[in-house]
């Protein structure tokens, strides 16, 4: 997985999250959220709406493409199923989730529906 597609991701994911808890969410919630200087934010909320997976409204407001809504709840279902999974096998909640954060952009298909298999049995 490359670094590009990772933070892809997790801009999506960290936008998804804000928008749950806030209902509205701006570049600024996102470069809190993550802990990244402005210019960071910009510069990834940029390739976003480049990609087409945001728009930005007047006041700065970000809401979802179909397709970019559609990309970040795959990536939250990875981390939830994930967390779950690690959880199961006695993670400490902190652990799962940090870890899950990793293994949501690298992990294959195949192996998430093995995992997702095995979160819908328990």
């Amino acid at each position: 997985m490359n670094r590009t597609h990772e933070s892809e991701e997790m801009y999506l994911e960290t936008i998804l999250l804000i928008k749950k808890r806030k209902g509205n969410v701006r570049s600024v919630d996102v470069a809190e959220e993550l802990g990244y200087a402005k210019s960071s934010v910009s510069r990834g909320v940029n390739l976003l709406l480049e990609k087409g997976y945001i728009n930005i409204g007047k006041g700065g407001d970000i809401t979802f493409t179909e397709s970019g809504l559609e990309r970040a709840a795959m990536v939250y279902e990875r981390h939830r199923v994930i967390t779950r999974v690690l959880r199961s096998m006695g993670a400490s909640k902190e652990v799962a989730e940090e870890n899950a954060c990793r293994i949501e952009h690298v992990i294959s298909d195949e192996l998430f529906e093995v995992l997702r298999a095995y979160d819908d049995s328990l």
